[in-house]
Formats: C-alpha cells, structure tokens, sequence
C-alpha cells in the first residue's frame, strides 16, 4: 500500500528539521494510522517520488524504522513492514511499566511552578471532557490525550532520554496492536487513569503517581490481552491503550 500521491507532505522548505527526520516521522506516521499494515513493502524509489524527493533520506528513515523493529528488510522482497507476536507486545509492556513509573517519580519530584501551571491547565481540559467524552470519537479521544499525557509527563521529567524512550515505545505498542478498536470504553478509561497520575504529579506525590503508572500500564496490557483473544496475531490497526 502507498501513501496517495495527492497527499501534501506536512512541512515546507523553510522548515529548519532536516529531512530525514520529516520522512521518517511522515512514514512512522503512515505507519501508525494503519495506511501501512503487517506485511505491506516500502519502496524505496516510490516512497521518494511520492515526496518529491531524493531516495537519500528515505533510505536513512527506512533504516532507522528498521532499527527500531517498524519494518525490516526481507530477501527478494525488500523492506516490509513488521508483524510482531503478543509475546513481543507483551515484553514491551513490562518495559513500560518500570519507564513510566520512573518517568512519573521524576516528575513527581521535579515539579516547579511552571510545570504546576501546565499540570493545572491540563487536569481542567481532562475534567471537562471527563464530564463531555461523547464530544470525541473513541479514536479522537484516546489519541488527543496520550499524545498531552506523554508530552507532558516526559517534558516534566526533565529527563530527555527516557522521554525518547517512552514515545518510542508506546509508538511501537500502538502501530502492532488493536485495543481501542476491540475495547470499547477503554478510551474513556484510560483518560481518567492519566488525570489520576497528573493530579499526582501536579501535587508532588511521587509514590502515588508510581503506583497509578503501574495500575495505568497493567491496565492496558490487559485491555491489549482481551482484545488480541479472537486474532491470531495483532494486526496494525491504529489503537492505543497506554
């Protein structure tokens, strides 16, 4: 499956970034929104007349997806996008459980007025769309706030590594596997466990924003769990329950 060509690529020339990361993030992006599935080539040459650019950058991002285990490269058929196992998706939740649980502690101890003032605008958009979720799909709503959560907890943490890490990794649960789509509610769900750990962190208890990260990050393991039950392997779906 290929990107459409009458898609705009979402930077100008004017933009500092190099390109290399733009391609990567474009097609990490395709990736993750499912418009690239388990099993599906990335050429090489189509992918850089799509973006009207050199085959250079493309075949650096490709490279950099491949070390990240997205895709990898096959014999006689080039590079393909990854299929990954539940037991892979599995270890990668025990991962996070411990990197999250840090990530909060940190924030937790290193919060300062600024990081409070962020923390306090955030709790309220939370609370109002607690009071409203049917304003947002189920998709709108848990992608809208992971991608906050995340930012936020990482920024706070002032910890720029582990923050890396942690969007590598819930990147990687999201592209291979399918929670949201066979777990209704969970959205919803998760929303509130992420304004449990921010009230946490906004008010520097750091045992208890651990303790909720692992109860978060169980929690979502489990929904991965029961979704996965009726498929034989996680498709790429765009989901999410972290």
């Amino acid at each position: 499956m290929m990107i459409s060509e009458t898609t705009n690529p979402p930077w100008t020339d004017e933009e500092l970034s190099p390109i290399r990361d733009k391609v990567y993030f474009y097609i990490k992006d395709a990736i993750l929104r499912g418009e690239f599935k388990a099993g599906d080539r990335l050429i090489e040459r189509s992918l850089a007349q799509t973006l009207n650019i050199s085959r250079t950058p493309v075949r650096e991002a490709l490279f950099r997806l491949e070390s990240q285990r997205f895709v990898s490269t096959v014999p006689r058929k080039g590079v393909v996008v990854n299929e990954i196992s539940r037991d892979e998706i599995l270890e990668v939740f025990l991962i996070l459980s411990s990197l999250e649980s840090l990530a909060v502690r940190l924030a937790a101890q290193k919060i300062d007025a600024q990081t409070i003032a962020e923390f306090d605008r955030e709790i309220e958009t939370l609370e109002r769309i607690q009071q409203n979720p049917e304003e947002l799909g189920e998709q709108e709503l848990h992608l809208e706030v992971n991608l906050r959560y995340n930012d936020l907890i990482g920024r706070a943490s002032k910890n720029f590594r582990l923050h890396e890490m942690l969007v590598d990794l819930k990147d990687y649960v999201r592209a291979f596997s399918n929670m949201s789509k066979h777990t209704p509610g969970r959205a919803l769900e998760a929303l509130n466990e992420h304004l449990d750990i921010l009230v946490a962190v906004r008010n520097g208890q750091a045992d208890l924003a651990e303790s909720y990260a692992r109860v978060h990050i169980e929690k979502a393991k489990r929904a991965y769990v029961q979704s996965s039950v009726s498929e034989p392997e996680p498709g790429l779906e765009n989901a999410s329950g972290d």
